[in-house]
């Protein structure tokens, strides 16, 4: 009589590797995002024009609007520019603009959210009108109102959206600050007679922006999308600068006949924000993890 295998046990000795090896395989999507957050920022330190395949200010009329190819990844534009080397070109004043709008949009949150939170009835209702003043002003007016003062550029679109998102942050610190200032600790900080500025550098600051430190990571993404989306409104850098929100506006009047200059781009937008907003995520999970 000889032994039978059940067909369950037959198909595991034949798989080469077991379930646990199978599932370590994966990658987290928190480290795929980092390394994405990663690649750029090195991408964005070191110079962009020597990591582009080719010269992002080339023109080559023999080869306009070409399609996607392997000389040509993304494609060319209207004057026959590699669109993969200016999508390269372009991600440090991309990543430039998002992290300078919140890294604006943080300063005005802090200065705004500690003054409501901690100065006294009249300044702390000022502060507050302030920030429903700002909540009721949408990004757009705002950059259109800027554009017309100071002109199109990258310092426009860091304010516009630096303001634009930073109400939402001065909300978040005027809350931490509230739920801060009467806890235990700096009620024994304040009978021990220290000053009320060692009180808020020492305890009610750090414990009050911590929360800050994520929405920030998040804000980058979004601030790289409010960015894209004011060029592709004309609002802008001009060109011939290859940020990625003048990509989108310089391709949009040929979208029916080079879909690439407008997809391609908008993907490349689409999964940096992503990754900055996946790294927040994981970020804030981790650091309310270790509070906890």
């Amino acid at each position: 009589m000889t032994d039978t295998v059940s067909l369950p046990e037959a198909l595991r000795t034949r798989n080469p590797l077991p379930a646990v090896e199978r599932r370590s395989l994966r990658i987290p999507p928190g480290l795929a995002a980092a390394l994405v957050v990663i690649v750029l920022l090195l991408v964005a330190i070191i110079a962009p024009t020597l990591l582009a395949p080719q010269d992002p200010l080339a023109i080559d009329l023999d080869e306009v609007l070409a399609p996607p190819s392997l000389a040509h990844p993304f494609g060319t534009d209207l004057n026959g520019r590699d669109l993969f080397s200016r999508v390269v070109a372009g991600t440090r004043q991309s990543l430039g603009i998002g992290f300078g709008a919140v890294t604006v949009a943080a300063l005005i949150a802090v200065s705004l959210g500690i003054v409501a939170g901690l100065s006294s009835r009249v300044a702390g209702m000022l502060a507050n009108r302030w920030i429903e003043v700002l909540f009721a002003f949408p990004t757009i007016l705002l950059g259109l109102l800027l554009v017309s003062v100071f002109g199109p550029g990258a310092t426009t679109l860091i304010f516009a959206v630096g303001i634009g998102i930073a109400p939402g942050y001065a909300r978040i610190v005027r809350g931490q600050v509230l739920a801060v200032r009467t806890a235990p600790y700096v009620e024994a900080a304040t009978a021990l007679g220290h000053s009320r500025t060692r009180i808020l550098l020492q305890h009610i600051a750090p414990n009050s922006l911590r929360p800050l430190i994520v929405t920030v990571t998040l804000g980058v993404g979004q601030s790289i999308i409010w960015a894209s989306g004011l060029a592709y409104l004309g609002l802008g850098v001009p060109p011939p600068a290859a940020e990625w929100g003048a990509l989108l506006d310089s391709g949009r009047t040929y979208i029916t006949v080079a879909w690439w200059l407008e997809i391609l781009p908008g993907l490349v937008i689409v999964i940096v924000a992503l990754a900055f907003t996946t790294v927040g995520r994981h970020l804030g999970a981790r650091m309310e993890g270790t509070r906890r």
